[in-house]
C-alpha cells in the first residue's frame, strides 16, 4: 500500500490551509464584488464618464445631492428635448442598478458645417484663444478650425455656467463637459420640464417677482463685467415661481468687447419689451443705467 497521500487527503489539507488563511485576512481588505453587464452603445447606453474627466471638466463644489457620481452608473439617452440652430438638447438618465438615478439635459454642439446659425464674431471680441495654431485654423476655417470653434462655444458656455452658478445666479447646475457635450441640471416646474418665459402668462404679482429676479441676476452679471448677450424671454425658464437663465455661450465682456454695452442694452430692451407687453411698466433705459453702475 502506497504512503503517498490520496487526492481526498490533498483536498482536505488544502481546504484546511485556505480556511486558516481566511481567518488571518483583515476584514478591511474584504469587499463585495458585483459584475455588471456592459452597456449597449447601439441602444444609447454608456458607462458614466464623470470620473474619466479632468477636475476642471466636472461641476463646481459643493456638488448637489441629486448628482449621481457612482462609478457603476450608466447613462441612457431618452430622446430629444429641443433642437436648435447650433446645438441640440437631449434627455439623458444617469442611474445605478438598484440605486440612485437622475435625468439631466445633455446639450451637444454641432460642428460648424452642420449648423444653421453662425454666431457673429462680435461676440468673441476681447476673448483670447490660448493656442495660436487653433486661432489660425479658425481664421482659415480649416476642418481643425471648425472643430475647435465648436468646442470653443461649448467651453464658453461651460465656463459661464460654472462662474454664474458659483455666484448664485439662477442657471442650471453644470455637471460635466466632455468635448462638445455639456451635461447639466434639467430644470423643471416640479413635474414637467420648465417652460420658457415667453410661453407663460403670469399674474401681476408673479410678473413683478419675475422682473425683480431677472434684474437681480443681470446685476450680478454686470458686477462681473458681463452681459448675457442674447437674453430674451425665449432663453429664460420658469421653474414655478423661480426664473432660470439658460443658453450662455455668447456671454459678453462689457469692458473688453468694443460693443459690449450695445449687447447689454439689447438685453435690457428684449426683456423690458416683453414685461411691458404683459402689463408691467418697466423702463429699459433705467435698467441699463442701473446695470452700468454695477459694472463700472
Amino acid at each position: 500500500m502506497s504512503d503517498e497521500p490520496t487526492l481526498a487527503e490533498h483536498t482536505s489539507a488544502d481546504s484546511g490551509t485556505a480556511s486558516r488563511a481566511d481567518d488571518r485576512i483583515d476584514p478591511f481588505f474584504v469587499f463585495d464584488f458585483h459584475a455588471y453587464d456592459e452597456p449597449d452603445a447601439d441602444s444609447g447606453t454608456r458607462w458614466s464618464t464623470y470620473w474619466d474627466l479632468e477636475r476642471l471638466c466636472r461641476g463646481p463644489e459643493p456638488v448637489p445631492d441629486w448628482v449621481v457620481t457612482d462609478r457603476a452608473a450608466v447613462d441612457t439617452e431618452l430622446g430629444v428635448l429641443k433642437t436648435g440652430k447650433e446645438a441640440d438638447v437631449f434627455l439623458l438618465e444617469r442611474a445605478v442598478e438598484g440605486g440612485p438615478s437622475v435625468v439631466m439635459a445633455a446639450k451637444r454642439y454641432r460642428s460648424e458645417e452642420h449648423r444653421t446659425f453662425h454666431r457673429s464674431s462680435t461676440y468673441t471680441e476681447g476673448r483670447r484663444t490660448r493656442n495660436s495654431r487653433d486661432a489660425r485654423a479658425m481664421a482659415k476655417q480649416t476642418a481643425h478650425g471648425r472643430a475647435v470653434a465648436a468646442g470653443q462655444w461649448a467651453w464658453a458656455e461651460w465656463e459661464s455656467l460654472e462662474t454664474l452658478w458659483s455666484l448664485g445666479v439662477p442657471v442650471p447646475y453644470p455637471v460635466q463637459i466632455d468635448g462638445t457635450e455639456i451635461l447639466m441640471e434639467l430644470v423643471t416646474d416640479g413635474q414637467d420640464v420648465a417652460p420658457r418665459l415667453a410661453q407663460t402668462r403670469p399674474g401681476r404679482d408673479l410678473l413683478a417677482s419675475y422682473f425683480e429676479q431677472l434684474r437681480d441676476a443681470m446685476a450680478v452679471l454686470a458686477g462681473q463685467g458681463l452681459a448675457h448677450g442674447d437674453l430674451s424671454p425665449y432663453n429664460i425658464l420658469t421653474a414655478g415661481d423661480r426664473l432660470v437663465i439658460i443658453d450662455l455661450p455668447q456671454t459678453v465682456d462689457i469692458v473688453a468687447n468694443p460693443t459690449g454695452t450695445d449687447f447689454l442694452m439689447r438685453d435690457c430692451h428684449n426683456v423690458c419689451t416683453w414685461f411691458n407687453a404683459r402689463g408691467l411698466e418697466v423702463d429699459e433705459h433705467a435698467l441699463f443705467g442701473e446695470l452700468l453702475a454695477s459694472a463700472f
